[in-house]
């Protein structure tokens, strides 16, 4: 394993020089600033880092090794440590994460073989019961957009950033070939089984390193497709995301499409900066990060056995901490009971 990890990396030295150069230059501009501290998501000021990256930033964060780095972290998180180590090391995570050791399904950190298995912990059945609201939150997390998609083109992925919403799914392929074909209707309301009743909404939810990094079927529903977008890995970080935009478009992701009570549902697993594994439950073929992979292509996989996850039901988990897009399909009444920057739970209702 370690040998292929090795043959994996391509040394482009011009390139992290570059990128190193980059990072440095960026650090100023963003102390300078306080780029460092949370969004103060009420603040509806303009920021100056809310503009758009200019195309040599964005060339020269392109020339980071981010994907080999995260391969690399990977690799790290799996090498078992001794026992006598495992409680001392894991302990320094635990404290600069502020981790609940106490929801922890088993509490002892000697029983952690390595960083990996301590990341993906299970949590006790009790401590996040499922609410009885038809949607709920799929993880721990923070809430950093939701709402209703009403552009055509452009969502809100954080408070003053945007990304575009036929580029992060990509061709509605998985549609049938007639509503697929009609081009008289714009993206969004192809996606849309009853356009008459129902408009498109969406919720954006950040995974800090220290939240549990499993994640489950908010709803009752039925996933009928797969597609997976091989990417960069960028931090999802809210404040690199409120300067980013189309971060989510550019990164690697998982999305699953199917349909739910109200029609249209997806849930999308957004890879980031040593966040390359993304491990799907029933999806037992599914690899992320790859080496050698062609960026921004995907592949898609056809579900023809039945999956019916229902809400609360475990999906599945990331590495370290990413973010989770919800996109569906609701009555036009629907309403969201979230504030920008609620902290939630997963299990917790996210209407009213």
């Amino acid at each position: 394993m370690t040998s292929h990890l090795i043959k994996s990396l391509k040394w482009k030295p011009l390139s992290i020089y570059a990128g190193l150069g980059f990072i440095g230059f960026q650090g100023y501009r963003i102390n300078k600033a306080r780029f460092n501290q949370s969004i103060d998501f009420d603040d509806t000021s303009n920021n100056e880092f809310s503009s758009e990256p200019t195309k040599f930033e964005i060339s020269l964060l392109k020339l980071l090794p981010l994907r080999i780095a995260s391969r690399v972290w990977g690799f790290v998180n799996s090498i078992n440590l001794p026992e006598a180590l495992r409680g001392p090391i894991l302990q320094v995570y635990v404290k600069a994460f502020n981790c609940d050791l106490s929801e922890a399904e088993i509490e002892d950190l000697k029983h952690y073989k390595n960083l990996q298995q301590f990341f993906t912990r299970p949590l006790k059945s009790h401590v996040r019961p499922i609410a009885e609201h038809s949607l709920t939150s799929p993880s721990d997390g923070t809430i950093i957009c939701f709402g209703p998609i009403d552009d055509h083109e452009k969502v809100e992925q954080v408070k003053g950033a945007t990304y575009s919403l036929s580029y992060f799914l990509g061709p509605t392929t998985w549609l049938p070939e007639e509503q697929n074909n009609d081009t008289e209707k714009s993206y969004r309301s192809k996606l849309l089984v009853n356009e008459t009743a129902n408009r498109l909404y969406q919720c954006v939810i950040y995974l800090a390193p220290g939240d549990y990094h499993r994640f489950h079927s908010p709803v009752n529903w039925q996933v009928k497709f797969r597609r997976h977008f091989s990417g960069k890995l960028f931090s999802v970080r809210p404040t690199f995301a409120n300067w980013m935009h189309g971060l989510f478009q550019l990164n690697e992701r998982v999305i699953y499409l199917g349909e739910w009570a109200h029609g249209f549902f997806s849930l999308s697993a957004i890879g980031a900066t040593n966040v390359g594994s993304v491990k799907i439950y029933f999806d037992y073929d599914l690899r992320t990060n790859k080496p050698f992979c062609r960026k921004y292509l995907y592949k898609d996989k056809v579900f023809n056995e039945d999956i019916f996850p229902s809400k609360g039901e475990p999906f599945g988990e990331f590495n370290l901490g990413s973010t989770i897009v919800l996109i569906f399909e609701a009555p036009k009444d629907f309403k969201f009971n979230l504030k920008l920057g609620q902290r939630i739970k997963f299990g917790e209702p996210l209407i009213t």
